[in-house]
């Protein structure tokens, strides 16, 4: 993982230790970046997990703790909702991840998940990219403001 200084363009490496990094997503407070480790989907033995690190204010990250494990092939792109919880992409549809990472849902669909979105005038319309298609799933949950 890498990080551009958006003052003096450097770029740094932040973290090393990732076989196949893919999705990432900040915490509504971007004290805490969650990146996603999908090699394990394709490769048994491999890393299928979101791992969270803590946001320096120089913006370098320190912890790396495993946050969930894929039960469904790998992650994917994700994002958080405005209680905290997080809405990540898999290989049978969205899971619903608590903010301590034990899955309380899912939204099944029949194709691979590649990313979601809150969207709409609430945010409560969760968009799903998938293999061939654009899903959209009305919500009870409004997803977490972005500025």
């Amino acid at each position: 993982m890498y990080r551009v200084d958006g003052k003096t363009g450097e770029i740094e490496v932040v973290a090393d230790d990732f076989i196949r990094p893919n999705g990432l997503a900040f915490s509504a407070d971007e004290k805490k970046l969650y990146i996603v480790d999908s090699a394990g989907g394709r490769t048994k033995g491999q890393p299928k997990h979101i791992r969270v690190f803590d946001v320096r204010e120089n913006g370098k990250l320190t912890g790396g703790k495993e946050f969930a494990d894929c039960t469904a092939g790998r992650f994917d792109g994700m994002r958080f909702d405005d209680a905290g919880r997080l809405w990540a992409a898999t290989d049978d549809g969205v899971h619903c991840l608590d903010t301590d990472g034990t899955l309380i849902g899912k939204v099944k669909i029949p194709e691979i998940c590649s990313n979601v979105v809150f969207g709409g005038p609430k945010r409560n319309y969760l968009y799903i990219t998938a293999t061939t298609s654009l899903y959209g799933v009305l919500t009870h949950v409004n997803g977490a403001k972005t500025f």
